[in-house]
């Protein structure tokens, strides 16, 4: 069985300033998700599903759609503010939808396959979507056997600012064992060293060889039951809140603290690069175009 690949295209992207799914990048003008749908398909994924919003659907789908036509199968879904598992009172000021764990869970419609799931504004790797894929294509589909493909910390930092992370623990075994989520991590104030900052200005030493997750992680369908479980407890607890969001690692870290699921640890050399900063832009358009001159992509990915 082929396994499918879920991406995220639905955030608003608050500190970038503009719609970052749809920007230019690579050589001849590629998003940074085009490089993930390549890369799934020579790492041999069926079909991808794209979760968005209604309000730039028809402009996602006039820009994708003739990019993939017979490449690979094309799914779409709508990450809604109002899309609840049950109709739970919750505060009608709010704005943006419930986060990733959402966003996940709203695609169950589209998935019955093992599947990975990817942000659609990061790069990630041809190697990583390797691993994933080869992990996804032996797990039994009916299991609670996830995946996690885990980079180097120091492999993942943007120069212009701090970034999140979740930094992985793993037991003997090669599974998490947890994942703690570190909000604010990056150079410290002299610039010596990678810290993570708590809220209150502390800066807590990281030596860049930890592990961490970049949301590119595997699952099979009995997630979707387990997001729906959890959402609705979120929405009872923090319904009423403007800016709670309902996170996949959350999702993940509760299902393995409860015993109900446990996750692999797969690991890979590649680099993560990103636009959380505007000023990241320069420094991807540089290394997507030192790919392509190094060969390891067309100058045009769809020719």
């Amino acid at each position: 069985m082929q396994p499918s690949l879920l991406i995220m295209a639905a955030g608003m992207a608050s500190r970038y300033g503009s719609l970052k799914q749809m920007d230019q990048f690579g050589p001849s003008g590629e998003t940074i998700l085009e490089y993930a749908v390549y890369d799934a398909i020579q790492a041999g994924f069926g079909k991808v599903v794209f979760v968005i919003r209604k309000s730039i659907e028809d402009t996602f789908k006039e820009h994708f759609n003739k990019k993939f036509a017979h490449k690979i199968q094309v799914e779409y879904v709508c990450q809604e503010l109002d899309m609840l598992p049950e109709p739970i009172p919750v505060t009608p000021e709010r704005v943006k939808p419930w986060g990733t764990g959402q966003a996940v869970w709203v695609a169950g419609a589209k998935i019955q396959e093992p599947f990975a799931v990817i942000n659609g504004d990061d790069f990630y790797g041809r190697q990583a979507f390797q691993v994933v894929a080869d992990y996804l294509r032996k797990v039994d589909s009916s299991s609670n056997n996830y995946c996690l493909v885990g980079y180097k910390l120091a492999n993942t930092l943007s120069e212009h600012g701090y970034v999140s992370r979740g930094v992985c623990e793993i037991d003997e075994k090669g599974n998490m064992a947890g994942l703690a989520e570190r909000t604010k991590i990056g150079k410290s104030t002299d610039g010596s060293r990678v810290v993570y900052v708590e809220d209150d200005g502390k800066e807590f030493p990281l030596t860049g060889n930890e592990t961490v997750s970049m949301n590119l992680m595997g699952f099979t369908p009995t997630i979707f039951e387990h997001c729906r479980r959890l959402f609705v407890q979120f929405l009872k607890e923090q319904g009423q809140e403007l800016k709670s969001e309902f996170y996949i690692p959350k999702v993940v870290n509760t299902l393995i603290q409860e015993g109900k699921a446990q996750m692999k640890v797969l690991s890979t050399s590649e680099k993560w690069f990103g636009v959380t900063y505007p000023a990241d832009k320069p420094v991807v358009i540089e290394q997507l175009a030192r790919l392509e001159k190094e060969g390891v992509y067309p100058k045009n990915l769809w020719e």
